[in-house]
């Protein structure tokens, strides 16, 4: 028999391990249970599209857990039709939140749909995913409850600039729906094509329920404007019905070019509106890009099949489309964010409500469930079926673009746009050039491969409105006449010539419509009629100054630039006696003198003990000195210079004088040339200081520019033609003028003999066009203005309108002085200074070392004693020079050698002791003798020395 307390025990043992493994089994049931998440799904559930993306949820939920079923959280879907209504999504997304208690709202389809509901998700903190709404004023609201996981409208505008550019089209026309999806793109649109250089130049709005009539009447209304470039945003189900009715009035023949955005071309395949290619030949349209992979491929075959199974199958073309891929994607980072937040705060708070508040709104609970889960959201990267998913700021990032043309039924692919590297080939990938070669074979509309040009000269267009200034002179610039029949303005002038010869250059056509514009303050009002917008452009004699470049742009100049002064002219013929003098001012003619003197000087120094050209009594030496040196301005010395020095000397000398002649010669011709015109005043600030009047163009800019000048108003006169400057200056009324160089140039045509130009003393830009702030004609017509002034064509119209006197000088001629001074020619003196004085060192240094013993040696005598030797030694004959030398062996002749009985000449030199004093028998004294055919002296003629007084005689040979 067992023991009671032992049985106790076991008893015990078992209660412990029974009650044990009851925890256990609890724990693995708590351990395998799993959260769920609610979450709201809006759409229009009776459309294909709907019901094309809800597909693609189911599927993407139950790939996701599959994969992934050690997951703790479960999304389950609530779905609500929308029934294609804006107050119905509304109201059922209201019906979510409030009844369901859902964590987060998919969808709805549409923009306008998805407006209210970001707000009233806001209210409850409820974050909402959308997949389809693109438009961008979405972002606008600001909600930091709403997540965009589609592509923005935004991100697509620059790939149609880009597009745009590449053809260099220069204006569009945007054609969109009149509704939030419509309106949200353009402006960014516009600000695209602009940096591009293109713009928008008419907007065509489309109402979303418009019936055939209204669509037929705005493409007649397209038909008559110039532009053939039209980009098209709109939702399918409009898009079709209005290609269609563009082809039956042939709006889709060859020359026109239609750019669709992806808010049709993403559902080009979807057959819920019956649509068909055939009416959309042609026709370039901006796709989203999405990779092809082999998770694609294989959710493409498993979706069909699931719409085969439930009957939602719209025809065997049915297609999988962007949005139901985006559709997958967004439940698929909603369930990764879902297992990342806390689960234990799904509870909604309760608001207190007014009593004055009976609507639903207002007992409206707020989730606690909703900052967890945004932020969650925010940080989920993957790999999705429709490429990279990666929120930036609560949006996704924008991807690549596909440049698609319909040809035939297909949509072929001929380029893509990202935001790395613009525009790319599909074939060559080649992004190095912004050209047509980017894209691939294009066929446009009317099954055309020729570009086109994006416009053409309708009937009926629009004309570029131009203000042009009424002026009382001065009309050969511009002249702006009123036809008193027709009441039309009719214009003439080098202007319109030079702005009309530029329109032909452009690359599309511009029909101007010219409007006379008369003010006092003519030119700064006419040009404020353009930033008001009251004009399109100003044509004229308009000048580009810096305070007009503020609100307005100018093209490049068309004339030359900058204000000058214009003087009367006197005639001085024959009153100037010294006219000679001008050329060189006074320290050039001094310094000039100087140096003849000091060349003079320093090649007597070289030549004085070896030539006997420069030997002689003291005024023989001077006079020969003073002759050799002023000699050589006209090359004429006949005096041989015999030492190198001299001759380094001499040659070095030569050239400076040959250039001070010619500059001389040039200054002088061009003084004696405008010398019989010239004027008192030649400086403006004479003007101010002498209180002299000045003339100035009534109307414009250059009185204010005179004022900043402190020129008193008293000072200034005006004048509006050519005729009355010239009646001015001749009653004495002003003693100068300013006004732009173009303007000086027609006075002086008409009266060359009286008025010369004074070079320019303010800069300007010269005359430009005028157009508005950032217009893309400013650079197409600068560009214009560049062919026109480079070509023979600006000639032709100078010649027209400004016919040259042959008689009259030189306008480019300039008042200001022509002196030469020391400054601009000390480079020569100081050469020759240079090679004088260092001939000079190294005469004195060989002297004085060939008489050192005189120098040195006679240390008996003073120093002053010995210099006054040297220099008697310096002022006698260079005996041992070679050229006294060469003098001997050439003048002896005998007449024994000659054999010849005619009479002769030799040299005898006395042998023997001399009869001459210590000092004296340093040189000997040559004797010339004559002897007749029989031997006898008949002549002798001394050698004399210019020093010496002694005689040799010779008795006979």
């Amino acid at each position: 028999m067992m023991n009671p307390t032992k049985s106790n025990k076991t008893f015990m043992a078992y209660f412990v391990l029974f009650v044990w493994g009851f925890v256990l089994m609890g724990f693995g049931l708590e351990q395998n249970q799993t959260s769920e998440i609610k979450v709201g799904v809006v759409l229009d559930l009776q459309t294909s599209f709907s019901k094309i993306c809800l597909t693609s949820i189911n599927i993407s939920l139950s790939d996701f857990y599959k994969v992934h079923a050690d997951y703790t959280t479960r999304l389950a879907i609530h779905v609500r039709d929308s029934m294609e209504d804006v107050v119905q999504a509304s109201a059922a997304a209201l019906d979510l939140i409030k009844n369901e208690k859902v964590s987060a709202i998919i969808g709805p389809r549409s923009s306008m749909q998805a407006d209210f509901m970001i707000r009233l998700a806001e209210k409850s903190q409820v974050p909402t995913v959308t997949f389809s709404a693109t438009c961008p004023l979405l972002t606008s609201i600001n909600s930091p409850y709403f997540i965009r996981a589609t592509s923005n409208d935004l991100s697509q505008v620059k790939a149609i600039a880009a597009i745009v550019k590449s053809f260099e089209w220069r204006s569009v026309v945007a054609i969109y729906v009149d509704n939030e999806f419509g309106e949200g793109i353009m402006p960014y649109l516009a600000d695209a094509l602009q940096d591009v250089q293109a713009c928008v130049v008419h907007r065509s709005l489309i109402p979303q329920e418009a019936n055939d009539d209204q669509i037929l009447k705005e493409l007649y209304k397209l038909m008559t404007m110039q532009t053939r470039v039209f980009v098209v945003h709109m939702e399918p189900s409009l898009g079709f019905r209005f290609f269609q009715k563009a082809r039956e009035i042939n709006m889709m023949k060859e020359g026109y070019v239609w750019l669709l955005t992806d808010g049709m071309m993403n559902l080009m395949r979807s057959n819920e509106h019956g649509s068909s290619l055939e009416n959309m030949q042609g026709v370039l349209g901006v796709r989203s890009h999405i990779p092809i992979s082999q998770e694609l491929e294989d959710f493409r075959l498993r979706w069909k099949k699931k719409l085969e199974k439930e009957n939602l199958l719209m025809g065997d073309d049915t297609e999988l489309n962007v949005y139901a891929l985006w559709a997958y994607d967004s439940i698929t980072a909603l369930a990764m964010a879902v297992e990342k937040t806390n689960i234990k705060n799904l509870s909604y708070d309760k608001t207190s409500a007014s009593s004055n508040d009976k609507t639903d709104l207002g007992t409206l609970g707020v989730s606690r469930y909703g900052k967890s889960l945004i932020k969650a959201l925010s940080n989920v990267r993957f790999k999705g079926l429709a490429g990279e998913f990666k929120l930036i700021n609560r949006q996704l990032e924008s991807s690549a673009f596909e440049i698609t043309n319909i040809i035939g039924d297909k949509e072929r692919i001929i380029g893509f746009w990202r935001p790395s590297t613009g525009l790319v080939n599909a074939k060559s990938n080649n992004t190095k050039l912004f050209t047509r070669e980017r894209f691939g074979p294009v066929i446009w509309p009317g099954n055309s491969t020729v570009v086109p040009k994006g416009w053409e000269i309708p009937t009926n267009g629009k004309k570029l409105i131009v203000g042009v200034p009424v002026k009382k002179g001065f009309l050969n610039f511009v002249d702006a006449k009123i036809d008193p029949i027709s009441n039309a303005t009719i214009v003439t002038g080098y202007c319109i010539d030079v702005f009309e010869a530029a329109l032909k250059m452009l690359p599309y056509s511009v029909i101007p419509k010219y409007v006379a514009f008369d003010s006092p303050h003519e030119y700064d009002d006419l040009v404020y009629q353009v930033y008001t917008g009251r004009f399109d452009a100003v044509v004229g004699d308009v000048t580009i100054i810096a305070n007009r470049s503020l609100y307005v742009d100018f093209t490049l100049p068309y004339t030359e630039s900058g204000v000058s002064m214009m003087v009367p002219l006197k005639d001085n013929k024959n009153k100037n006696t010294w006219v000679f003098l001008k050329p060189w001012s006074l320290d050039l003619w001094v310094t000039t003198a100087c140096f003849f003197v000091f060349i003079g000087f320093i090649v007597w120094i070289l030549e004085h003990r070896v030539n006997t050209d420069f030997r002689g009594p003291p005024h023989y030496q001077i006079g020969t000195s003073f002759w050799f040196s002023f000699s050589t301005m006209n090359f004429a010395h006949r005096e041989k210079v015999v030492s190198n020095l001299a001759r380094f000397v001499v040659i070095v000398w030569c050239f400076v004088v040959l250039v001070l002649i010619q500059s001389y010669t040039a200054n002088l011709t061009s003084f004696l040339t405008v010398q019989r015109f010239q004027s008192e005043v030649t400086n403006w600030t004479d003007l101010i200081k002498f209180n002299e009047s000045v003339g100035y163009q009534h109307g414009t800019f250059v009185l204010e520019l005179l004022k900043k000048q402190r020129f008193h108003e008293s000072q200034l006169k005006a004048f509006g033609s050519a005729e009355e400057c010239n009646e001015l200056f001749s009653n004495g009324t002003i003693a100068a003028s300013f006004d732009e160089v173009a303007y000086l140039k027609v006075i002086r045509s008409q009266n060359c003999s009286k008025y010369a130009m004074v070079e320019p003393y303010f800069k300007t830009g010269g005359f430009g066009f005028v157009f508005p702030k950032n217009s893309p004609l400013t650079d197409d017509v600068s560009r214009a203005i560049l062919n026109v002034t480079q070509g023979d064509e600006m000639q032709h119209i100078e010649d027209k309108w400004f016919k040259r006197n042959s008689d009259c000088p030189d306008p480019n001629t300039s008042l200001s002085s022509n002196h030469l001074s020391l400054s601009n020619l000390w480079g020569l003196f100081l050469i020759a200074g240079l090679a004088s004085t260092l001939a000079l060192l190294i005469f004195v240094a060989n002297f004085l070392y060939e008489h050192r013993h005189t120098l040195f040696q006679d240390s008996g005598n003073s120093i002053w004693r010995r210099s006054m030797s040297l220099l008697r030694i310096f002022d006698e004959k260079d005996i041992s020079s070679h050229t006294f030398k060469n003098n001997v062996v050439h003048n002896v002749s005998s007449p024994i050698t000659q054999g010849t009985p005619s009479p002769s000449t030799m040299q005898i030199t006395p042998s023997g002791p001399s009869p001459l004093s210590q000092s004296q028998n340093k040189e000997f004294e040559l004797r010339r003798v004559s002897f007749n055919p029989s031997g006898e002296l008949i002549h002798r003629q001394p050698e004399q020395d210019k020093d010496e007084e002694s005689d040799i005689h010779c008795e006979g040979v």
